[in-house]
């Protein structure tokens, strides 16, 4: 079963309309989860924008877009890695051990920093949540509405990195 069940691109090169359907897609996961579960972090209606990150940081707006490209498919590539976090800590719970949420927490620190770097807000809330939550349930729709607001911030990014990790899936197995 593929990591993102959403068919982002049928073919080699991605074109609009794969991308805007893609988008509408996990639109509709971040719009159906922000408005429920999230609303106390006030992210639904965010928008990025480099103004904040080239102006603290003295960049300039190709290299800050560049940065948030790289972020984009960071949280991407990251999401097997949370999920199979999630799994251990779910059979923790269930063998009744006590959960170690070490590695989920570092590894939603990491990606902590390079939001804060890019000062993109929606993501600092919601990785601030994966570091500090227990309910599992909670942090996998969490790390849903994570990759949304990434997947919106350079939808064409989000494609390509998913399609690549689909590839190497398809070729490692």
């Amino acid at each position: 079963m593929p990591m993102f069940n959403i068919n982002c691109l049928d073919k080699e090169s991605s074109n609009e309309k794969d991308i805007l359907e893609f988008l509408q897609k996990n639109e509709t996961v971040y719009n159906n989860l922000s408005t429920k579960e999230f609303e106390h972090l006030n992210i639904m209606g965010y928008e990025y924008s480099t103004a904040t990150a080239i102006d603290e940081l003295g960049l300039d707006d190709e290299l800050i877009n560049k940065l948030v490209e790289d972020y984009v498919a960071q949280i991407i590539r990251s999401k097997a890695t949370f999920l199979d976090y999630l799994e251990i800590l779910q059979e923790q719970k269930k063998t009744g051990k006590q959960p170690d949420y070490v590695n989920f927490r570092e590894l939603a620190h990491k990606n902590l920093g390079v939001a804060r770097n890019l000062r993109i807000e929606d993501a600092q809330k919601l990785i601030y949540e994966l570091m500090t939550k227990d309910d599992l349930q909670y942090l996998k729709n969490t790390l849903d509405v994570l990759i949304a607001c990434a997947i919106k911030l350079k939808p064409k990014v989000a494609c390509e990195t998913i399609k690549l990790i689909e590839i190497k899936s398809s070729i490692s197995e």
